[in-house]
């Protein structure tokens, strides 16, 4: 117990524990609107298709990371415009940006020149590696779903929970869909190096899940869900340090174990 509190006078420790907070705030906010409006599927996708910017990004020599959020970005308003489409169903939209994405970043990841340590961390992820270019874009994007989302709390809540009756309301519902699509994205991106690719979307709906055990408020659903995201993200680090397995795996065990626990008291009360 000692050697782990003597990891707190590491700079890579703290990074990884204020990573954790802006990246609980982040998925706690829009993962809530995710899961009521049952966007998990679409995000799933997402999560996947950003692995084409990432092989783009290491053949180029371009940021990853940036690459990974532009082509997540369009390829959230490709899934969200053809979803819309009559002659198009929602899975099969998300499937073609799904595969077409793990395609691009599979063939542009084996061209890269040289080898490419950074690909087992997009994809696995490990919240000990992340620097503070990654805590600042994770600062900016939980700042912006947080401004966001306090001024137009009202219109997000009626899209989420019946988007005809926003429709009739005449609100800018495209609009907020799309806006709403990009910040998904940017969310998911923002997290890659903290958890990866294959665990990323755990993060956006386990906490929100268990919170939605205790209330069936969007409010509260974010409020619980943003500290049930960072005990997860708390309990996954003292895990990953006493077993030495990877961060980001058991931040996402910790969360179901979480979710397991309320599910069980909540059966019993």
């Amino acid at each position: 117990m000692t050697d782990f509190i003597e990891l707190f006078q590491y700079s890579f420790f703290q990074n990884a524990l204020l990573g954790s907070l802006f990246a609980s705030i982040a998925c706690g906010i829009i993962g809530t609107y995710i899961v009521t409006r049952r966007l998990v599927f679409i995000s799933g996708g997402i999560t996947h298709a950003s692995f084409g910017g990432i092989g783009i990004g290491l053949y180029t020599g371009i940021s990853p990371l940036l690459t990974a959020a532009i082509f997540s970005v369009l390829s959230a308003f490709g899934v969200e415009w053809l979803s819309k489409r009559s002659d198009m169903r929602e899975d099969s939209a998300i499937a073609v940006f799904w595969t077409f994405g793990m395609a691009v970043g599979i063939i542009f990841s084996f061209l890269a020149p040289g080898f490419t340590p950074e690909l087992s961390s997009f994809l696995f992820g490990n919240i000990l590696t992340i620097t503070s270019g990654d805590i600042m874009l994770l600062g900016i994007i939980s700042l912006a779903l947080a401004v966001f989302f306090a001024i137009f709390l009202k219109p997000i809540v009626s899209i989420a929970f019946d988007r005809e009756f926003a429709l009739s309301q005449h609100l800018p519902v495209t609009l907020f869909e799309y806006t709403l699509m990009m910040f998904i994205a940017l969310t998911i991106v923002a997290c890659l190096r903290m958890i990866g690719i294959v665990l990323a979307i755990s993060l956006l709906t386990l906490p929100q899940m268990t919170a939605n055990l205790f209330t069936y408020s969007f409010k509260k659903i974010i409020w619980l869900s943003i500290f049930i995201g960072y005990v997860s993200c708390l309990g996954g680090l003292v895990l990953s340090y006493q077993l030495q397995v990877p961060s980001g795996a058991s931040i996402i065990f910790t969360s179901i174990v979480i979710y397991a626990i309320a599910k069980l008291i909540r059966r019993k009360s």
